[in-house]
């Protein structure tokens, strides 16, 4: 993933926890908050509670992976993080896509023609 579509500094995490919107399902926390870039950026959160790191960056790499071929159906110009819960460890790709999928359709962040 290119260093211009992440979401890196933790004061940017910071004001996005504390401004942005929140939606939340069993698996996945998602915050949103519009920036002024004109693309969509995305940060990851995995805690150390979810396991080690074999385990956690396997968590990363699935969300990362959904990020990256869902990215059509998002709008333009907003700050992503996504935040792993404990279930995320154990359970499905297909799962974690849907998860993701709602939690966009709730936050309102699919393009007009997905809904």
């Amino acid at each position: 993933m290119k260093a211009e579509v992440t979401v890196k500094e933790n004061y940017e995490f910071r004001r996005i926890y504390r401004k942005g919107k929140s939606a939340v399902s069993p698996w996945l926390v998602l915050y949103c908050q519009r920036n002024r870039q004109g693309r969509t950026r995305l940060g990851v959160t995995v805690s150390t509670k979810l396991g080690k790191a074999v385990v956690r960056n396997r968590v990363r790499r699935r969300l990362r992976e959904i990020w990256r071929l869902n990215q059509e159906v998002l709008q333009p110009g907003w700050d992503i993080i996504l935040v792993a819960r404990g279930r995320a460890v154990r359970t499905s790709y297909k799962k974690l896509n849907d998860s993701y999928l709602g939690l966009l359709a709730e936050t309102g962040l699919l393009r007009k023609e997905e809904q």
